[in-house]
């Protein structure tokens, strides 16, 4: 089944006569809120839920999902981050309002308060997307440049996995009136820019900057650009290859012949926003979710997609099979904090993050992931890093970067999530640090 033109002013009509229902329930689960929506089926309406869920740091911890014909019928188990029932009285009602019948129009649940790139979903600031290969002090060079040409860093995300570098920076002008005028000083920061990404001459060395100014999700917008720099391909970073079995995702894609769908299963070591990272990926490879099961298993995840492409047709070669399985090992890997997490907090100034990155640049520390953001007078930065060689940093290095920057902001240093351990099934790990707070203070 290939998905036929909607008609925005059809889509009004049908929600008018057949209003979408959500139902938020504390009382049929002993340890999770049920979030119920039965609702007009569109092309991108899970991707929206998902997104939407994910973006108010709830968990979801089990998940059916149903949408065969006209109509779309999800139920998500959800709890807050420290694995509770959402019994806040404003969460539940940004739940109800924004996926009931006021906020299911054509564009509501994209209209949302959320994680957007573009200037005009944050205020004025101005959206640079980069992508490249990665290379230690890659992070210090960007924001020595934006920092020379006075440019004010509000937020950023970065994204690195398999050799590539994916960033989202969002910036104004120094003096904090606004989104950057001037094509001159675009142009410049943009030559700039591109020069230490290695330029964009083809697809064999995908390196680019652009200014956005559409609104997709930041996290959507991430995967993107890695997948567009092609990260799912090769083999993988040394660093997974060396994890135990146990901690990498299996995937596997069967046919449902009888039904006509293709089966692809998910099992993994569960996180924050896992399903997100493969709905975003199936969507953006234009293939329709129908129906699908989500469970977690003490720290394991298993989820079951029944799918086609959006022409109708289903994962019949193995040379498609294989390219969605990579695709999706890929969007699972890119969200994996490898590293030691530093955490810093410092009253915000042009030229701050210039200042941190060049610090671990010095101290021979690579960025792994990072997420940056501006709360009022405070900047608040999480850096995920290892050693020039992907190590666990020693403790010596992080004494000696104490001593340095700890006397002008606030330090606060986590171990490697990734140390190669099996887990114990005791119970998902509710202390894990949460990027969508970061940004979501800033573009509210």
């Amino acid at each position: 089944m290939a998905w036929a033109y909607f008609d925005p002013e059809y889509e009004n009509l049908s929600i008018r006569i057949n209003p979408p229902r959500v139902s938020v329930d504390n009382s049929s689960c002993n340890d999770s809120t049920l979030v119920k929506v039965d609702s007009l089926n569109k092309p991108g309406i899970l991707l929206e839920l998902v997104q939407f869920l994910t973006d108010l740091d709830l968990v979801i911890t089990k998940a059916y999902i149903s949408s065969d014909g006209g109509w779309f019928m999800d139920v998500f188990h959800v709890t807050d981050q420290q694995g509770k029932k959402v019994t806040d009285s404003r969460t539940i009602d940004k739940i109800e309002k924004a996926l009931g019948p006021k906020g299911q129009s054509t564009d509501g649940l994209k209209n949302r308060t959320g994680k957007k790139v573009g200037v005009h979903s944050v205020g004025g600031y101005s959206a640079i997307e980069l992508i490249g290969r990665d290379r230690p002090g890659l992070l210090s060079e960007i924001t020595a440049i934006l920092a020379g040409l006075h440019f004010n860093v509000n937020a950023a995300e970065v994204w690195t996995h398999n050799g590539r570098v994916a960033c989202v920076v969002y910036v104004d002008d120094e003096t904090h009136s606004g989104a950057v005028d001037g094509q001159s000083r675009l142009s410049m920061v943009e030559e700039q820019l591109n020069n230490i990404l290695g330029g964009c001459d083809n697809d064999e060395k995908v390196a680019c900057t652009s200014f956005s100014m559409g609104s997709t999700h930041v996290d959507r917008r991430l995967h993107q650009l890695l997948f567009a720099g092609r990260d799912y391909e090769g083999s993988g970073t040394v660093k997974e290859a060396e994890r135990p079995s146990s901690l990498r995702p299996k995937v596997s894609i069967d046919n449902c012949e009888e039904k006509g769908y293709s089966v692809v299963t998910v099992r993994s070591r569960d996180r924050p926003k896992l399903m997100f990272d493969i709905v975003c990926t199936l969507t953006d490879m234009q293939y329709v979710v129908f129906h699908a099961a989500v469970s977690s298993d003490g720290p394991y995840a298993s989820q079951e997609y029944y799918i086609r492409h959006m022409d109708g047709c289903t994962l019949d070669t193995e040379g498609d099979k294989e390219r969605v399985i990579k695709c999706l090992e890929a969007a699972i890997h890119r969200r994996v904090s490898e590293g030691l997490s530093l955490e810093l907090c410092a009253k915000d100034r042009v030229g701050l993050l210039s200042e941190v990155t060049r610090v671990l640049r010095e101290y021979g520390l690579s960025v792994k992931r990072a997420g940056a953001s501006t709360v009022g007078e405070q900047a608040i930065s999480v850096f995920y890093v290892t050693d020039a060689s992907g190590n666990t940093v020693d403790t010596q290095t992080i004494e000696a970067l104490r001593k340095e920057i700890g006397h002008t902001m606030m330090l606060n240093v986590k171990k490697d999530p990734t140390v190669a351990k099996e887990p114990e099934v005791s119970g998902l790990d509710k202390t894990r640090f949460f990027f969508g707070s970061l940004l979501e203070k800033l573009l509210s």
